[in-house]
């Protein structure tokens, strides 16, 4: 009965979503609402396949038989009609229109705005096109963007406004062989194996190589982690869904290419062999051209660009990824290669440099030198057409915070479940300063609507640059402006790496009327994966030991073990649950079995705490009078080998060390060498699943 009053809000609420949603479905759409606009269908089946993005078989989601999907082209007025077919057997999907000023209804988040397209079912989606430019549409279910749900939106305006000989659509992606959700585990569980992967894993021995010790220890003292430029190692990068792209054109004629980055996590630096890049439209907004030798596009991001192709050879359109683990190219002409300079390969160690690169680059002097490796090229975009200004304005601070350590992202700390909407009137005018307090870049995505980069120094604010995704640089500031004019809901604001916005940097912005009146139910909540297990255990010739923990956002629920080979040796098992604070504090309470010296069963209760230089202090009590402390701290001595140290001090058991050494072999085996003053010398292997 308790359970069925509990329950009773949570359903009406529900129901009461059901509704609003069911009037929204049913109210006229936009053929009806604009009966004299053109009318272009296009229909988009999401089905499973093998293919070979990277050169073997995998297991790729795709859109009408491939990944990109079909360009989807429209002309400014007319209405655009899609029917998207869910042809997954085992899964939802759904379609999000990037950058398109769409109804709140149609724009595609499965469980805030849109109804989810369920498996065999499908969905039309009707707008009408208010703009033009290019843009992209992709999934916003689970991993599915990463896998390959993805396409390209070309909308051409009523007026031309730039004109070329022929217009090609490159989009940019990053492709792993591993399952997505299995990425994402190898993330959650504190691993660095990407890191290796692409040779960019920080050690002691490399910043002494370095020279950049002192930086190093000064970092870890500070509890700053490694800057890393991306998570994830990929098998390939893409143009198109190719590892080589060759562009249209003949020597003398123009080719206005529409970047569209659709990577899941990967920021890309561009460059051509023909010279700095002629810049004429950003997220689909024409700007006063201007040159860029090297041009840093995030995720989500798309640029227009005008190429001459030269009079003889073939030139090099590059692509790097930001961390320097690979490239893609696309070629324009024929006859004799001419590549591309690349980026140089960006620093393993010297933050310091980085961070003042970054404050020289958001602060620019007057005609100063493009930097070998730039920032977004924020500074010198300037609108085409000048735009209507906000006369006043209300102020937000959002914080982007993180910790890499446990793999989790958000705004202000909160868990996007903890964090209420962040609610504008419609009409009102927000100003939000996006705070970076992360060592890593994130692109922020506003859904359905322009934000204006705010310059407080900016002499023209009418011609201030207008986006949808904008790069935030690791401990760094951007400020923007937007209206909220595009209708009442719920719109997300969120982080567009992809492993980023499923670990919970995403919020709600809900729109209300004009006096301030919500929808009769509460914002819904964006579906992610959130339930991850992992775990490692060691087998040597003196003991065995290991964890295991299931983790859900802020929670986990752990087993670990510790034996002796000897049959004298004793063991020490615990299970239990622990509640993340903050990064630097989580709270655990368990059950321990406990018969080595001076140990015993029962409860226990304590706290875990992150020290500078990363070592991790806990304090626990246990039922019968064990009160323990322990010191834990692992050491990166080379990028193969690392080493392990404990000590730990109890009332009743007495002290304990232990110094491990680990060599890594492949993701899921380490060698291992120790002592345990409990259990002896011994050696074996380690393995991670």
């Amino acid at each position: 009965m308790i359970a069925i009053v509990l329950g009773a809000p949570a359903q009406a609420c529900e129901i009461c979503r059901q509704a609003f949603v069911a009037a929204m479905e049913a109210a006229p759409k936009a053929s009806a609402l604009h009966p004299a606009a053109r009318v272009v269908e296009y229909k988009l089946t999401i089905a499973e396949q093998t293919l070979s993005p990277a050169g073997t078989p995998a297991q790729v989601l795709t859109i009408n038989g491939g990944t990109p999907g079909p360009v989807l082209r429209f002309r400014e007025g007319d209405v655009a009609r899609i029917t998207v077919t869910n042809g997954l057997s085992d899964d939802t999907t759904s379609i999000h229109w990037h950058g398109l000023l769409v109804p709140n209804i149609e724009d595609g988040v499965p469980g805030v705005t849109t109804p989810i397209i369920a498996a065999g079912k499908s969905r039309t989606f009707e707008f009408l096109i208010r703009q033009h430019g290019t843009y992209w549409y992709h999934s916003h279910t689970g991993h599915q963007l990463q896998r390959g749900v993805l396409g390209s939106i070309v909308i051409e305006p009523k007026t031309p406004t730039i004109r070329a000989d022929h217009d090609q659509v490159v989009v940019l992606g990053d492709w792993t062989n591993e399952h997505p959700s299995e990425v994402q585990r190898t993330l959650l569980r504190m691993s660095d194996w990407y890191s290796f992967r692409k040779g960019t894993a920080q050690s002691l021995l490399g910043a002494y190589q370095a020279g950049k010790l002192g930086e190093y220890l000064d970092r870890e003292k500070a509890l700053v982690p490694p800057m890393d430029l991306s998570d994830v190692a990929y098998d390939a990068f893409l143009m198109n869904g190719q590892r080589r792209l060759q562009l249209p054109g003949k020597p003398g004629e123009t080719v206005r290419v529409r970047i569209i980055n659709a990577g899941a996590s990967t920021y890309f630096y561009l460059g051509a062999a023909s010279g700095p890049l002629k810049i004429v439209s950003a997220d689909g907004q024409d700007v006063v051209p201007f040159e860029q030798k090297l041009l840093l596009m995030g995720p989500a991001e798309t640029y227009d660009l005008l190429m001459t192709i030269p009079a003889d050879g073939s030139w090099e359109l590059r692509a790097d990824a930001q961390d320097g683990s690979g490239a893609v190219s696309a070629w324009l002409g024929d006859g004799s290669a001419h590549a591309a300079t690349p980026p140089p390969a960006p620093a393993r160690y010297g933050m310091s440099a980085y961070l003042t690169s970054i404050l020289d680059q958001l602060d620019p002097e007057p005609g100063a030198k493009e930097s070998e490796r730039p920032l977004s090229p924020y500074a010198k975009l300037r609108s085409a057409t000048p735009h209507p200004v906000a006369t006043s304005h209300r102020e937000l601070t959002l914080k982007l915070t993180g910790d890499m350590i446990r793999y989790a992202w958000s705004f202000d700390g909160l868990d996007p479940h903890e964090a209420e909407s962040i609610k504008v009137k419609e009409g009102e005018s927000l100003r939000v300063r996006l705070v970076n307090n992360t060592m890593m870049h994130h692109p922020i995505h506003l859904h359905g609507h322009f934000f204006r980069l705010v310059d407080a120094n900016d002499k023209d604010p009418a011609t201030s640059p207008l986006k949808h995704t904008v790069d935030v640089p690791p401990m760094s500031v951007r400020t923007i402006e937007f209206t909220a004019n595009e209708g009442q809901g719920d719109w997300l604001i969120h982080c567009h790496l992809l492993y980023h916005h499923l670990t919970g940097m995403i919020r709600t912005i809900r729109v209300t009327t004009a006096d301030g009146a919500e929808p009769p139910h509460p914002p819904g909540k964006h579906v992610m994966p959130t339930v991850y297990a992992w775990g490692q255990a060691s087998f040597t010739t003196a003991s065995a030991a290991g964890f295991a923990t299931i983790q859900s956002g802020r929670d986990n629920f752990n087993v670990s073990w510790m034996e002796g080979m000897r049959h004298d040796d004793g063991h020490e098992r615990e299970l239990s649950y622990s509640r993340y604070v903050d990064t630097r504090l989580s709270l655990i309470a368990g059950y321990r079995f406990d018969n080595m010296d001076g140990g015993r069963d029962g409860p226990f209760a304590g706290a875990s705490f992150r020290l500078p230089y990363f070592i991790d202090l806990s304090l626990t009590h246990q039922s019968g009078g064990e009160t323990r402390a322990m010191l834990m701290k692992s050491l990166q001595l080379t990028d193969r080998l690392a080493l392990d140290l404990s000590y730990r001090n109890g009332r009743q058991t007495g002290v304990t060390t232990s110094a491990d050494l680990r060599y890594l072999l492949t993701k899921q085996l380490s060698l291992t060498a120790g002592y345990n003053s409990d259990f002896g010398a011994g050696f074996g292997l380690l393995t991670r699943f």
